[in-house]
């Protein structure tokens, strides 16, 4: 019993960084756009973090990715972070922000109707649909595109390729779940990061885009170390860890969540006006978020499957736990960044528990990775 407590705040822990730290980066991102060319600083923010990822990974012992796994990587890559947020990056530049995160809202629409129709999933219950139409009510009284004025050639150019971005983005992320990808997560994260923002890189350097250092501004470099830090190495790796233990109706309600946290933001930072009707929106989107994860998938098998995230995730926090122990001998005493010895280890920890099996909570033997959760 103490380990499926256990699993659940792990799983928590998981969502609540794609929740609320994904959240946040509508934000950051128009901050780092400020002074910086949209697709270069994606480029660059994604290849420094798999940078960072990768060496971490073969520094944990872990292999190099075979051929076939870095081409599949560059796929589910360049459709989620290229094309992805690529996109809604490219798009904010004239934009709002809040039209933007409405219009990402349709990111679940879409994983639900691919995974029923193109991976001949379950029938959506009836439920997932009503939580689907109350998650959009909800994004609209939250963020009236009647006030968006959309009336220029670029804005409407931004509305559209944001729309497509959903699509690219959804069709990645089922892809990335059902594609021969490392099987380790820390080195399929490490790699689609690395090559996704190879895309970028080279679509800002087609468009013509530049950088001139001396006019990056103090607050667009702090964004920018924000998304490489926490949007991609922390947010993204929860994703792809979720998208292998989770069903990708429950994963792609942050694009619900995400509007909510962006909102509370602008009031908290921007002094942005918090109406009684935003408060009915939140609700709308709770109950959204609710429906699609109580109800959105088949009930043969949902057990078992909950018992082995469980388990997956309890070796998360066990991993975590061993890290803050001062006994731990698995780091050297000191290193050249400066970092704390403890510090270190729940980095190490990190790295070491999205690679930890399951194990059986019949049995307490380690359960074995199949090929179909890959």
């Amino acid at each position: 019993m103490p380990k499926l407590s256990s699993g659940r705040l792990t799983l928590l822990a998981a969502f609540a960084a794609i929740y609320l730290i994904w959240g946040s980066t509508y934000l950051a991102i128009v901050f780092a756009i400020e002074t910086m060319p949209p697709l270069l600083m994606l480029g660059a923010r994604f290849g420094v973090a798999g940078a960072i990822v990768f060496a971490w990974a073969r520094w944990k012992g872990i292999p190099v990715p075979s051929r076939e796994e870095w081409r599949n990587a560059g796929v589910v890559g360049t459709m989620t972070l290229g094309a992805g947020t690529g996109a809604v990056a490219w798009a904010e530049q004239w934009v709002p922000s809040g039209v933007a995160a409405l219009l990402v809202t349709t990111v679940p629409i879409w994983m639900v109707l691919l995974e029923w129709k193109w991976k001949a999933g379950p029938r959506p219950a009836p439920a997932v649909w009503w939580g689907l139409g109350l998650g959009a009510l909800g994004i609209v009284l939250l963020v009236n595109p009647a006030d968006a004025a959309l009336t220029s050639p670029e804005q409407l150019a931004g509305v559209v390729a944001i729309l497509l971005a959903a699509i690219m983005f959804s069709v990645g992320a089922i892809l990335g779940r059902d594609l021969a990808l490392p099987s380790r997560p820390l080195m399929s994260t490490a790699a689609q990061m690395l090559l996704g923002g190879l895309a970028l890189t080279l679509a800002g350097l087609l468009r013509g885009e530049t950088v001139t250092w001396t006019a990056i501004s103090p607050v667009s470099w702090a964004a920018w170390t924000y998304l490489m830090v926490f949007g991609s190495i922390v947010a993204y790796g929860s994703f792809v860890w979720l998208m292998k233990n989770a069903k990708p109706a429950h994963v792609s309600t942050y694009a619900y969540v995400n509007p909510v946290v962006a909102v509370f933001l602008g009031w908290l930072l921007a002094g942005e006006e918090f109406t009684g009707g935003m408060l009915v929106a939140v609700a709308l989107l709770l109950t959204a978020v609710m429906l699609i994860t109580r109800f959105g998938g088949a009930k043969v098998g949902r057990t078992r499957a909950r018992l082995r995230l469980a388990n997956r995730s309890g070796a998360i926090l066990n991993a975590f736990a061993h890290s803050m122990d001062p006994a731990a001998k698995s780091l050297p005493v000191s290193n050249q960044f400066g970092l704390s010895v403890r510090s270190l280890r729940v980095l190490d920890a990190f790295a070491h528990a999205m690679d930890r099996p399951a194990l059986s909570l019949s049995t307490g033997e380690v359960e074995p990775v199949s090929e179909a959760t890959r």
